[in-house]
């Protein structure tokens, strides 16, 4: 059996900058295991796949060790995939995922996300995470499935060398960092080694969490944001209460062919 594989460069309007994300098209959904092998295979952060439903696309998203309820990047990757290499004609995309609907909307030079806005919970600062870290934070809140640490320079967030082995033991999916910009409203970099993503490049997901914080800290819907990765992303983002947008570019890096066991 073979299937087509694409891989998408997101965040970025250049090729090797932003996240890259592995796409495969499906007709019908594969074992769980062929996909968790594959996505480990790619070795890539997220490796998406979507199957075509009544209602729309469905989309799931492994890591190279697990499948996750929710991915940013290689969601906007399989828009772009739709939009650029298999004729989807609409405006709006709708995903049917683990996390609820989720659209993608095209516009002339942009896709958009819109998501489901995380609920932050301030919590004491676990000192473990700190050590993990490897510098004091200001604040640290909870969100659904990651910590949220949130420092006062751009520098702190560019200086941190976090240890990830200690990482690996947070009981949370990821750890978000985070401090004002210098040319954009905010920065930020994702940790995740205990789902097999030591630093992500960009975090569509991650946004869920930053905007709704940085929209109410700097009293704005409209933001503008960068994640501080060797690859660097930027993000155009927007809060509306309950959902976020999160606004990006995506450009092809490969197309192939998967070649598996029938």
């Amino acid at each position: 059996m073979s299937l087509p594989i694409y891989q998408v460069d997101t965040f970025t309007n250049h090729l090797f900058g932003g996240n890259p994300a592995g796409i495969v098209p499906l007709d019908s959904w594969l074992p769980e295991g062929i996909m968790q092998q594959i996505a480990a295979e790619n070795n890539l952060a997220e490796t998406a796949f979507f199957v075509k439903e009544p209602e729309g696309y469905r989309i799931r998203w492994f890591t190279p060790l697990a499948e996750v309820d929710l991915c940013g990047h290689a969601t906007l990757a399989a828009a772009h995939v739709l939009f650029h290499h298999l004729d989807f004609q609409n405006l709006v995309i709708e995903f049917q995922s683990r996390s609820g609907i989720l659209n993608v909307t095209r516009t002339i030079d942009l896709l958009t996300l819109d998501f489901p806005a995380d609920e932050l919970i301030q919590v004491d600062i676990p000192l473990e995470l700190v050590e993990a870290i490897g510098m004091m934070p200001w604040v640290v809140f909870k969100g659904k499935t990651d910590y949220l640490l949130v420092y006062g320079t751009q520098e702190e967030i560019e200086n941190i060398q976090p240890n990830m082995h200690l990482l690996m033991q947070t009981e949370a999916r990821g750890v978000i960092v985070t401090a004002p910009g210098k040319t954009v409203d905010f920065v930020s970099r994702f940790f995740g080694p205990q789902v097999g993503i030591p630093e992500d490049p960009v975090t569509g997901s991650a946004h869920t969490s930053l905007i709704p914080y940085w929209s109410k800290r700097l009293g704005k819907t409209e933001l503008s944001a960068r994640q501080l990765s060797k690859r660097i992303g930027d993000l155009r983002c927007g809060f509306n209460g309950d959902r976020v947008e999160i606004s990006g570019r995506a450009v092809t890096y490969m197309k192939g062919e998967i070649f598996i066991d029938s």
